[in-house]
This record gives structure tokens, C-alpha cells and sequence, in this order.
């Protein structure tokens, strides 16, 4: 199924300065609205993006462009997101800015959640790849649905996290910060080759 296919660039997308952030988000002042505010951020530019990227893709294949275009399109666009991620591999820091985080407000919060969602590099190339397979296949946009679902969930975690563990959180979250700081562009790479090789299965095949 369709969803399924793209489900896993969920993680994709949450991997870097976005989960951080939303770690930071949780462990601020009045975490509770900030990270609500994130998320619905970063829902609306995630979704306003696959939907503009899939529509385009639809008016594309009817004015003559194939699917296999669209297709090698799409390989292009992951290639990128590999480069784009493997290079960004040494980063150890986080940005000097998320330091702030613990002082945010609702508002930036928002805005930060819809724009590093919505228009970070490997986000937009992921989500631009999401919207542009679904209409060079011919599935439905609501297929984009638990992408978005899941994306949104694990950007909610570190504050689902609080929610359940409490004071205990804030002891377990900087470590999964440390680790995902270090580790997610693996992850990243990991998920992007699998979907490379499905392209390319629907290319050769």
C-alpha cells in the first residue's frame, strides 16, 4: 500500500534539529503550549507542502509528463537528501539558537515548528518527495495522511514523554538528545536507500 511505502520517511523528517527542538520544547517553560504549538506549526507547513507538490505532480502527468519521469524526479531529490545528510554528519553540536528554546513562546514556537518543518532542506525534499510519488502512482492524497500522522507523533514524543514519566523525563530526554544528535543521520540514510530502492525496483521492474 501506498502509505505504507512513504510512512517510514516519517522518521526522515524528524531526524536533526527537529526532534532536538522538540526535546528542548518539553523541557522549557510552559512546555505544555509550546510544544503544542510546535506541533500544529510544522503540521500545517507539512501538509500545505506534500499537498502543493502533489497537485503539481497530478497537473504535471496531465499535461504528458510520465510516471517514470516523476520517478527519476523523486531519485534525484532522495539523492540529494543523501548528500545533504551525509554531509551534515559531523555536526555534533546543535545550532547555538536552540539554546533559546528554553525561553520560548507559543508564538515562536509555532513559527519555528512550521518553518524548519516546512522549509528545512531535507524536510521540503522529503516531503516534496512524499506529494510528487503519490500522484506519479496514482494514489490518493489522503494517502499522505499517516506520513503526516506519524511525523507529527514523533515530533509530539519528548512531550508525550513528560506527560507520562514526569520529573523522570527530564533526566532520559537529554540522553536521547545526545543520541539522536549522533546517530540520526544513520537512520536517515538508512530510511532514504530503502525508499531509493523501491524507486528504482518501480524503474528497472
Amino acid at each position: 500500500m501506498s502509505f505504507l511505502t512513504v510512512l517510514p520517511l516519517a522518521v526522515v523528517m524528524i531526524a536533526g534539529p527537529q526532534i532536538l527542538s522538540a526535546i528542548f520544547l518539553a523541557t522549557s517553560e510552559g512546555w505544555q503550549r509550546n510544544s503544542g504549538a510546535f506541533v500544529l506549526g510544522a503540521a500545517l507547513s507539512i501538509s500545505l507542502v506534500v499537498a502543493a507538490t502533489f497537485f503539481l505532480g497530478v497537473g504535471a502527468t496531465g499535461q504528458g509528463l510520465s510516471g517514470g519521469t516523476l520517478n527519476v524526479i523523486i531519485l534525484v531529490l532522495l539523492l540529494i537528501a543523501m548528500v545533504r545528510t551525509f554531509l551534515g554528519r559531523g555536526q555534533s553540536e546543535p545550532p547555538k539558537w536552540m539554546g533559546r528554546l528554553q525561553a520560548a513562546t507559543p508564538q515562536f514556537s509555532f513559527r519555528l515548528g512550521f518553518l524548519l518543518l516546512g522549509f528545512f532542506p531535507t524536510d521540503i525534499i522529503t516531503s516534496v518527495t512524499v506529494g510528487s510519488y503519490l500522484a506519479a502512482h496514482d494514489f490518493p492524497l489522503t494517502d499522505a495522511i499517516p506520513f503526516v500522522l506519524v511525523t507529527l507523533v514523533l515530533l509530539a514524543s519528548p512531550s508525550l514523554g513528560m506527560v507520562v514519566l514526569g520529573e523522570r523525563a527530564e533526566a532520559i530526554l537529554p540522553k536521547i538528545r545526545d543520541w539522536m544528535n549522533t546517530n540520526s543521520w544513520i537512520v536517515s540514510e538508512v530510511v532514504i536507500l530503502f525508499f531509493v530502492a523501491s524507486i528504482l525496483n518501480g524503474l528497472l521492474g
